[in-house]
């Protein structure tokens, strides 16, 4: 077994694989770019080199001064982690000539499968189910048409070399070929330096599932279960499951057996992940495989008890697999939420800054119901403009689905973040969606559900009972201090009755709360002519300061995020956002009185919609523009954003240029 090895990553799959070799026994060393000095990882590792600036092009993609760290600190093997090197068959070979163990497959499986037309060839003569399509070279948009209607619309158009999305084209008509043909091209040149594209059947409404294969050197593979991961947006996975709650056990076996089969055939070994697209027939076909750690591989360790990281540093060591495919059993359900720094309200677009606040829920296993926080950051530290916008993976596992999802409910309403946007409010909303709870999935389903973009729902119903109640409680707790400080009643406890309005944005809910400091709250909501509608008995233990409110509503056990604002708390439960105000009966009248403040007119400004870098700006002071028409790129977390103008106009004055550091809504132009 290694005594130390490298780990040739950043973020939360370095602090990933960090725990797995202390678990093992094995010391180890992080690599780090200077944005990353205070890192995570960097404070967990055993010792860290730094390898450069903080472009990945010159530190973490940089494989000389990777194999030099380890030559350096005597490591003798390196994990890759997910990303950056991990399927890069020059590093393994620059391994393989440094006398270093490359913890994941051999060269001719990453090499074979990180070509989408070689792996799809591969994979038909090892018998396994591809999509039906032509996977030659199409030299130009005729032959591309001819192609597409030998095949039958609607055809999916690929990069060879492609990744993420990128190249990606579905065309329903001879049009679309076309110009899906010539974009797709000039999309996979510019991003993988490989314009090759192929053409294949378009699967409509289709699932996105894959299984989880482990191989050693010695010949022998198994599969670990599969896993969902359909809901997706811009072809990036946001929440995935294992299992699928559409599988039976037939598919499941038949999937897990052709998944073992092109393993096999590319003598594969290490950890690694066949993809699938799946019909609402349970037609499967293989989509790629990853000889990867997959970013969602935590679900799969939590149905399975299996820590993967530690099969891949075994095999890697030359072990053979101590498990068999009748050996593993699938227990319970487990829920994984990617935890973005974006801004779910603003399109989704990245968000940089201080995590001023970062609490995320405590990880545990207890009554049958584990929550695991797989991450790289801490309070205090910086989500950089550098790297992918990933803060953390949280991760729940039931008995049941249903249980599953419920946990993850009110695990992400216990995770406070705060200083930075992100996508908590988004993926709490989903844990509620019914089309989700039912399991009626497809990777078209956030297009589908939220077609003009994701907004805070307003509470209605059993959540803005809840609220109101913890609004109540709070407000009752407040004049129940005061009291106490000011000693208007000597010291002594004394349950108050006091008949109070919550306003939660514009809606007004009468409660009466009574109890004491040192006993629990009872709260009744009232009806608007004051009669009693429902009776909640609130245990807590929450006090002023706390980001999080936890409690008992009824026994019913909750978490709803509190943020002082003017005059009250914003409140966040479920993906629902909403100011609460506790008034008395005069001052609720008073309030519906005042006059609703207005925004800004902010019409004739171009305002940056996140935290970034200028990289062009394209008009300048008196020119004309027309709606559509490019203003500006600014750049974040390797995403470069083309801002528009929205309408005609002419440009008045442009207070920001290229080098340009913004924040959010830091005014970039100005029009007439």
């Amino acid at each position: 077994m290694f005594k130390k090895i490298l780990i040739a990553n950043r973020g939360e799959i370095a602090c990933r694989v960090i725990k797995t070799a202390r678990a093992m026994g094995i010391a180890t060393v992080a690599v780090y770019s200077e944005a990353d000095r205070d890192a995570l990882h960097v404070e967990m590792a055993d010792e860290a080199v730094p390898i450069g600036p903080p472009a990945a092009a010159k530190s973490y993609l940089a494989i000389d001064k990777i194999v030099k760290a380890a030559r350096k600190t005597g490591a003798e093997a390196i994990h890759p982690g997910y990303g950056f090197l991990s399927e890069n068959a020059a590093f393994a070979t620059a391994l393989a000539e440094a006398g270093i163990a490359f913890i994941g497959p051999n060269i001719k499986a990453i090499e074979v499968m990180g070509d989408k037309i070689e792996s799809k060839r591969f994979a038909a003569k090892a018998k396994v189910n591809t999509v039906p399509g032509y996977l030659g070279v199409i030299t130009d948009a005729d032959e591309a048409v001819k192609i597409a209607e030998e095949i039958g619309y609607p055809v999916m158009i690929k990069a060879s070399a492609g990744g993420g999305g990128k190249g990606m084209r579905i065309a329903r008509s001879r049009d679309e070929v076309a110009e899906g043909f010539a974009s797709s091209m000039s999309e996979a040149k510019s991003s993988f330096g490989d314009d090759r594209v192929f053409i294949e059947k378009f699967v409509e409404q289709p699932r996105h599932i894959e299984i989880q294969v482990l191989a050693d050197k010695h010949g022998k593979a198994i599969y670990l279960g599969e896993r969902e991961c359909s809901i997706q947006r811009r072809n990036q996975k946001v929440i995935e499951e294992a299992p699928s709650s559409f599988l039976d056990e037939k598919t499941r076996a038949a999937m897990g057996r052709q998944a073992v089969a092109l393993a096999k055939a590319v003598d594969y070994e290490s950890a690694g992940t066949v993809e699938f697209i799946v019909d609402q027939k349970k037609n499967f076909y293989f989509l790629e495989m990853n000889t990867r750690l997959q970013v969602e591989h935590p679900v799969t360790e939590l149905i399975t008890g299996i820590d993967l990281v530690e099969q891949m540093i075994r095999v890697a060591a030359g072990e053979k697999l101590a498990l068999t495919q009748k050996g593993v059993k699938l227990k319970g359900w487990a829920i994984e939420s990617r935890i973005y720094a974006e801004d779910p309200f603003r399109g989704f677009l990245p968000s940089t800054g201080r995590l001023v606040r970062y609490r995320p829920p405590e990880e545990e296993t207890a009554r049958g119901l584990t929550v695991r926080n797989d991450t790289g950051v801490y309070e205090g530290g910086e989500i950089s403009i550098h790297y992918d916008p990933m803060i953390a993976k949280l991760v729940t596992h039931g008995a049941t689905r249903n249980a599953a999802i419920d946990h993850m409910a009110r695990a992400l309403d216990a995770f406070y973040i705060d200083g930075i946007q992100h996508n908590i409010p988004f993926l709490t909303a989903i844990m509620q969606h019914p089309r989700w709870r039912k399991g009626a999935l497809t990777t078209g389903f956030i297009d589908e559900e939220y077609p003009d973009g994701f907004a805070p729902r307003a509470p209605e119903g059993e959540e803005k009972d809840v609220l109101s109640v913890v609004a109540a409680a709070i407000d009752h707790l407040s004049n129940q201090r005061r009291r106490r400080i000011d000693q208007q009643m000597h010291g002594l406890t004394v349950r108050f009755a006091e008949n109070r309005v919550v306003n939660l944005g514009l809606e007004s809910q009468p409660v009466r709360v009574e109890g004491g400091l040192d006993d629990a709250i009872e709260v009744t909501l009232l009806t608007a002519k004051g009669k009693k509608r429902k009776r909640f008995t609130v245990e807590s233990e929450w006090w002023f300061g706390d980001p999080v409110w936890f409690g008992r509503l009824n026994g019913v056990e909750v978490a709803v995020q509190v943020r002082p604002i003017a005059n009250g708390y914003d409140l966040a439960y479920r993906g629902i956002h909403a100011p609460a105000h506790v008034y008395t009966t005069r001052e609720a009248e008073l309030a519906a009185l005042m006059p609703v403040k207005e925004a800004p007119d902010t019409s004739k400004q171009l305002l940056c919609p996140m935290p970034g870098l200028v990289v062009s700006i394209h008009v300048a002071e008196g020119q004309e523009v027309k709606a559509g028409e490019a203003l500006c790129v600014v750049e974040a977390m390797k995403m470069e954003n083309i801002l528009r103008a929205e309408r005609d106009g002419v440009v008045a004055g442009v207070l920001a240029k290229p080098g340009d550091s913004l924040a959010v809504d830091a005014v970039i132009m100005e029009f007439e």
